[in-house]
């Protein structure tokens, strides 16, 4: 456990400093360049009046429909980070199957693949609605922001099984949830949307429980 109290102090040490960065890019990359200002212009209500008030749960229409009401770029940023951070979640999770040992393990990584794939068409959606890319630009294509993992650290997870795959990837999902978490935190304080300030809302419920879950996982192996 020192082991991973000292990698996880340093991932987080860097992971703070590279959001802070991070979200001033993405700032500077907005059409407006004003980090608060709203969009409730036309294409946005004129795009939510069109969508589907009663598409099925399970259809496109539902999972890629649009966020209604005004947005502001705290809101367009979360959508343009989350989407990348989520990817790379699935992608750990997806590295589970035929190694992973432990059955709490195995259960948490079904819950991420539930939640999180139907999440990110979900934002996909606000973005395409709002008029905005999917990419925060700069290049940033998810580097850097908290929590994320190095290609690296993928390619040494993928080497893992069994009990070893377990605890390596209950440590590292605990820091990539960590900086979800902070990201969701990020959008409760500075959002405007209610549907995307309602996402972060789920985000910090869940993903703190899972953390909860992994480190106790951790405790234990």
């Amino acid at each position: 456990m020192r082991s991973f109290t000292r990698r996880t102090a340093r991932k987080f040490a860097l992971a703070g400093a590279a959001t802070a960065t991070g979200l001033l890019l993405t700032a500077c990359g907005s059409d407006d360049g004003a980090s608060g200002m709203d969009h409730s212009g036309p294409s946005a209500s004129a795009t939510a009046s069109t969508a589907a008030p009663s598409a099925t749960p399970s259809g496109p229409s539902a999972s890629g429909a649009p966020a209604s009401g005004d947005f502001n770029d705290a809101d367009v940023m979360f959508a343009q980070m989350m989407i990348p951070h989520h990817e790379q979640a699935l992608e750990m999770a997806g590295l589970a199957a035929g190694r992973a040992e432990d059955p709490e393990v195995r259960k948490l990584v079904a819950a991420i693949e539930r939640a999180q794939d139907p999440e990110i068409q979900k934002m996909k959606g606000w973005l395409k609605g709002w008029g905005r890319p999917e990419s925060a630009g700069h290049g940033s294509g998810g580097h850097g922001m908290a929590g994320m993992m190095s290609e690296q650290d993928m390619k040494d997870l993928a080497a893992l099984k069994g009990r070893a795959f377990d605890r390596e990837f209950a440590e590292l999902m605990i820091a990539h949830h960590d900086g979800a978490v902070a990201m969701a935190k990020d959008e409760q304080n500075n959002g405007r949307n209610a549907t995307a300030k309602a996402l972060a809302d789920d985000v910090v419920r869940t993903q703190s429980a899972e953390v909860a879950a992994l480190k106790k996982i951790l405790d234990r192996l």
